[in-house]
Protein backbone atom coordinates (compact mmCIF):
# COMPACT_ATOMS: atom_id res chain seq x y z
CA UNK A 1 0.00 0.00 0.00
CA UNK A 2 1.27 3.47 -0.88
CA UNK A 3 2.34 5.58 2.07
CA UNK A 4 0.62 8.92 1.78
CA UNK A 5 1.60 12.08 3.60
CA UNK A 6 -1.77 13.76 3.88
CA UNK A 7 -2.18 17.35 5.07
CA UNK A 8 -4.41 18.12 8.04
CA UNK A 9 -6.62 20.44 5.94
CA UNK A 10 -7.78 20.00 2.35
CA UNK A 11 -9.66 22.78 0.58
CA UNK A 12 -13.09 21.47 -0.46
CA UNK A 13 -13.75 21.98 -4.19
CA UNK A 14 -10.94 24.53 -4.05
CA UNK A 15 -11.99 26.93 -1.33
CA UNK A 16 -15.75 26.87 -1.82
CA UNK A 17 -16.58 29.49 0.83
CA UNK A 18 -14.51 32.12 -0.96
CA UNK A 19 -14.64 31.30 -4.68
CA UNK A 20 -16.89 29.32 -7.03
CA UNK A 21 -16.44 25.61 -6.43
CA UNK A 22 -14.38 23.45 -8.78
CA UNK A 23 -12.88 26.38 -10.69
CA UNK A 24 -9.36 27.57 -11.42
CA UNK A 25 -10.17 30.65 -9.34
CA UNK A 26 -11.04 28.38 -6.41
CA UNK A 27 -7.71 26.57 -6.72
CA UNK A 28 -5.81 29.87 -6.76
CA UNK A 29 -7.80 31.07 -3.74
CA UNK A 30 -6.85 27.95 -1.75
CA UNK A 31 -3.21 28.44 -2.67
CA UNK A 32 -3.37 32.10 -1.66
CA UNK A 33 -4.67 30.98 1.76
CA UNK A 34 -1.60 28.79 2.17
CA UNK A 35 -3.54 25.52 1.84
CA UNK A 36 -1.42 22.56 0.69
CA UNK A 37 -4.04 20.35 -1.01
CA UNK A 38 -7.43 20.78 -2.65
CA UNK A 39 -10.26 18.36 -3.38
CA UNK A 40 -11.84 18.55 -6.84
CA UNK A 41 -14.60 16.54 -8.54
CA UNK A 42 -14.19 15.06 -12.00
CA UNK A 43 -16.95 14.05 -14.44
CA UNK A 44 -17.09 13.25 -18.14
CA UNK A 45 -18.79 15.26 -20.84
CA UNK A 46 -20.79 13.48 -23.51
CA UNK A 47 -17.66 13.30 -25.69
CA UNK A 48 -15.52 11.97 -22.85
CA UNK A 49 -13.62 15.09 -21.83
CA UNK A 50 -12.86 14.99 -18.08
CA UNK A 51 -14.04 18.25 -16.51
CA UNK A 52 -13.99 19.57 -12.95
CA UNK A 53 -17.65 19.64 -11.92
CA UNK A 54 -19.77 18.22 -9.10
CA UNK A 55 -23.43 17.87 -10.07
CA UNK A 56 -24.98 15.57 -12.67
CA UNK A 57 -26.97 18.55 -13.95
CA UNK A 58 -25.68 21.95 -15.03
CA UNK A 59 -28.28 24.23 -13.51
CA UNK A 60 -27.02 25.02 -9.99
CA UNK A 61 -23.70 26.60 -10.96
CA UNK A 62 -24.25 27.62 -14.60
CA UNK A 63 -27.98 28.34 -14.85
CA UNK A 64 -28.07 26.14 -17.96
CA UNK A 65 -30.38 23.18 -18.41
CA UNK A 66 -29.30 19.64 -19.14
CA UNK A 67 -26.91 17.00 -17.88
CA UNK A 68 -23.12 16.97 -18.03
CA UNK A 69 -23.21 13.47 -19.49
CA UNK A 70 -25.40 14.69 -22.37
CA UNK A 71 -23.39 17.85 -23.15
CA UNK A 72 -20.34 17.98 -25.41
CA UNK A 73 -17.29 19.83 -24.12
CA UNK A 74 -17.49 22.44 -26.87
CA UNK A 75 -20.91 23.49 -25.49
CA UNK A 76 -19.82 23.16 -21.86
CA UNK A 77 -16.81 25.43 -22.23
CA UNK A 78 -19.02 28.36 -23.26
CA UNK A 79 -21.06 28.16 -20.05
CA UNK A 80 -20.49 30.65 -17.24
CA UNK A 81 -19.94 29.15 -13.79
CA UNK A 82 -19.06 32.06 -11.51
CA UNK A 83 -21.82 34.64 -11.24
CA UNK A 84 -24.11 32.27 -9.25
CA UNK A 85 -21.50 32.68 -6.49
CA UNK A 86 -21.02 36.43 -6.81
CA UNK A 87 -20.85 39.05 -9.54
CA UNK A 88 -17.13 39.40 -8.92
CA UNK A 89 -16.68 35.96 -10.46
CA UNK A 90 -18.80 36.55 -13.55
CA UNK A 91 -17.27 34.91 -16.59
CA UNK A 92 -15.59 32.03 -14.74
CA UNK A 93 -15.58 28.80 -16.76
CA UNK A 94 -15.81 25.07 -16.02
CA UNK A 95 -12.21 23.83 -16.26
CA UNK A 96 -11.01 20.61 -17.81
CA UNK A 97 -9.03 18.24 -15.60
CA UNK A 98 -5.92 19.16 -17.58
CA UNK A 99 -6.44 22.90 -17.02
CA UNK A 100 -6.96 22.33 -13.30
CA UNK A 101 -3.81 20.22 -13.00
CA UNK A 102 -1.78 22.91 -14.75
CA UNK A 103 -2.79 25.36 -12.01
CA UNK A 104 -2.17 22.79 -9.25
CA UNK A 105 1.35 22.21 -10.54
CA UNK A 106 1.94 25.94 -10.95
CA UNK A 107 0.84 26.59 -7.37
CA UNK A 108 2.52 23.44 -5.98
CA UNK A 109 -0.67 21.92 -4.55
CA UNK A 110 -1.52 18.31 -3.77
CA UNK A 111 -4.76 16.85 -5.12
CA UNK A 112 -7.60 14.73 -3.86
CA UNK A 113 -9.44 13.92 -7.08
CA UNK A 114 -12.94 12.65 -6.41
CA UNK A 115 -14.32 10.57 -9.24
CA UNK A 116 -17.91 11.74 -9.44
CA UNK A 117 -19.41 9.66 -12.24
CA UNK A 118 -22.77 10.28 -13.82
CA UNK A 119 -24.97 7.18 -13.39
CA UNK A 120 -23.78 4.31 -15.56
CA UNK A 121 -20.35 5.86 -16.22
CA UNK A 122 -18.60 4.70 -13.05
CA UNK A 123 -15.82 2.73 -14.71
CA UNK A 124 -15.53 4.92 -17.79
CA UNK A 125 -15.10 8.11 -15.77
CA UNK A 126 -12.29 6.61 -13.70
CA UNK A 127 -10.51 5.21 -16.75
CA UNK A 128 -10.66 8.38 -18.84
CA UNK A 129 -9.80 10.73 -15.97
CA UNK A 130 -6.89 8.67 -14.69
CA UNK A 131 -5.52 8.11 -18.17
CA UNK A 132 -5.47 11.89 -18.65
CA UNK A 133 -4.00 12.44 -15.18
CA UNK A 134 -1.24 9.85 -15.69
CA UNK A 135 0.17 11.94 -18.53
CA UNK A 136 0.58 15.10 -16.46
CA UNK A 137 0.90 14.13 -12.77
CA UNK A 138 4.02 12.51 -11.34
CA UNK A 139 3.87 12.97 -7.57
CA UNK A 140 2.24 9.85 -6.13
CA UNK A 141 2.60 10.98 -2.53
CA UNK A 142 0.60 14.16 -3.24
CA UNK A 143 -2.37 12.51 -4.92
CA UNK A 144 -5.42 10.73 -3.52
CA UNK A 145 -8.07 9.25 -5.82
CA UNK A 146 -11.39 8.96 -4.01
CA UNK A 147 -14.98 8.04 -4.81
CA UNK A 148 -18.26 6.94 -3.29
CA UNK A 149 -18.42 4.45 -6.18
CA UNK A 150 -16.59 1.20 -5.50
CA UNK A 151 -16.78 0.50 -9.25
CA UNK A 152 -14.82 3.70 -9.91
CA UNK A 153 -12.29 2.83 -7.21
CA UNK A 154 -11.95 -0.69 -8.60
CA UNK A 155 -11.19 0.81 -12.01
CA UNK A 156 -8.62 3.10 -10.38
CA UNK A 157 -7.04 0.08 -8.71
CA UNK A 158 -6.88 -1.80 -12.01
CA UNK A 159 -5.48 1.16 -13.92
CA UNK A 160 -3.07 2.69 -11.42
CA UNK A 161 -2.44 0.46 -8.42
CA UNK A 162 0.41 2.65 -7.21
CA UNK A 163 -1.84 5.71 -6.84
CA UNK A 164 -3.39 5.97 -3.37
CA UNK A 165 -7.16 5.57 -3.16
CA UNK A 166 -9.62 6.86 -0.58
CA UNK A 167 -12.99 5.23 0.12
CA UNK A 168 -15.71 7.84 0.54
CA UNK A 169 -18.44 6.83 2.96
CA UNK A 170 -21.88 8.47 2.72
CA UNK A 171 -24.04 9.42 5.69
CA UNK A 172 -25.44 5.87 5.76
CA UNK A 173 -22.50 3.49 5.55
CA UNK A 174 -22.75 0.34 3.44
CA UNK A 175 -22.64 -2.72 5.68
CA UNK A 176 -19.62 -4.07 3.85
CA UNK A 177 -17.57 -0.85 4.04
CA UNK A 178 -14.65 -2.52 5.84
CA UNK A 179 -14.56 -5.34 3.29
CA UNK A 180 -14.60 -2.78 0.48
CA UNK A 181 -11.72 -0.87 2.08
CA UNK A 182 -9.70 -4.07 2.26
CA UNK A 183 -10.61 -5.27 -1.23
CA UNK A 184 -9.78 -1.91 -2.81
CA UNK A 185 -6.60 -1.56 -0.71
CA UNK A 186 -7.44 2.03 0.15
CA UNK A 187 -5.06 4.47 1.82
CA UNK A 188 -7.71 6.53 3.63
CA UNK A 189 -11.32 6.51 4.76
CA UNK A 190 -13.14 9.77 3.98
CA UNK A 191 -16.37 10.12 5.94
CA UNK A 192 -19.14 12.61 6.68
CA UNK A 193 -17.78 14.49 9.68
CA UNK A 194 -21.10 16.19 10.39
CA UNK A 195 -23.08 12.97 10.90
CA UNK A 196 -20.56 10.36 12.03
CA UNK A 197 -20.44 9.09 15.61
CA UNK A 198 -17.54 8.46 17.93
CA UNK A 199 -18.23 4.72 17.64
CA UNK A 200 -17.93 4.88 13.85
CA UNK A 201 -14.63 6.75 14.10
CA UNK A 202 -13.33 4.07 16.45
CA UNK A 203 -14.40 1.34 14.03
CA UNK A 204 -12.42 2.99 11.25
CA UNK A 205 -9.45 3.57 13.54
CA UNK A 206 -9.26 -0.20 14.03
CA UNK A 207 -8.25 -0.49 10.37
CA UNK A 208 -5.20 1.66 11.00
CA UNK A 209 -5.98 3.99 8.08
CA UNK A 210 -5.99 7.81 8.06
CA UNK A 211 -9.47 9.23 8.69
CA UNK A 212 -10.50 12.35 6.77
CA UNK A 213 -13.77 14.14 7.60
CA UNK A 214 -15.85 16.15 5.13
CA UNK A 215 -17.09 18.94 5.01
CA UNK A 216 -16.11 20.68 8.24
CA UNK A 217 -16.62 24.44 8.47
CA UNK A 218 -17.17 24.65 12.22
CA UNK A 219 -14.32 24.92 14.73
CA UNK A 220 -16.15 23.20 17.56
CA UNK A 221 -17.03 20.23 15.36
CA UNK A 222 -13.42 20.04 14.17
CA UNK A 223 -12.16 19.98 17.76
CA UNK A 224 -14.62 17.24 18.68
CA UNK A 225 -13.70 15.12 15.67
CA UNK A 226 -10.03 15.61 16.41
CA UNK A 227 -10.59 14.38 19.97
CA UNK A 228 -12.27 11.28 18.51
CA UNK A 229 -9.26 10.50 16.36
CA UNK A 230 -9.94 12.14 12.99
CA UNK A 231 -6.67 12.90 11.18
CA UNK A 232 -7.71 15.63 8.76
CA UNK A 233 -10.53 17.73 7.38
CA UNK A 234 -12.06 18.87 4.12
CA UNK A 235 -13.31 22.44 4.47
CA UNK A 236 -14.94 25.14 2.34
CA UNK A 237 -13.15 27.68 4.56
CA UNK A 238 -9.90 25.81 5.18
CA UNK A 239 -8.13 28.76 6.77
CA UNK A 240 -10.64 28.77 9.65
CA UNK A 241 -9.53 25.32 10.81
CA UNK A 242 -5.89 26.27 11.24
CA UNK A 243 -6.39 26.99 14.94
CA UNK A 244 -7.52 23.39 15.53
CA UNK A 245 -4.84 21.92 13.31
CA UNK A 246 -2.00 23.83 14.94
CA UNK A 247 -2.77 21.94 18.15
CA UNK A 248 -2.81 18.57 16.38
CA UNK A 249 0.31 16.50 16.70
Amino acid sequence: MVTLKLPKIIGHRGAAAYAPENTLEGIHTAADLGIEWVELDVKLTRDQVPVIFHDDTLERTTGAGGHVAETNYEDLRHLEAGSWFSEGFAGVKIPTLEEAVEVLLERNLGLNLEIKPCPGRERETAEVALDALSQIWDEHDRLLISSFSHVSLEAAFDLAQDWPRGLLLPKDWPENWADLADYLKVSSINLNGNTCTREQIEEVADLGLPILAYTINDLDRARLLRSWGVDGFFSDAPDLLREVVERMH
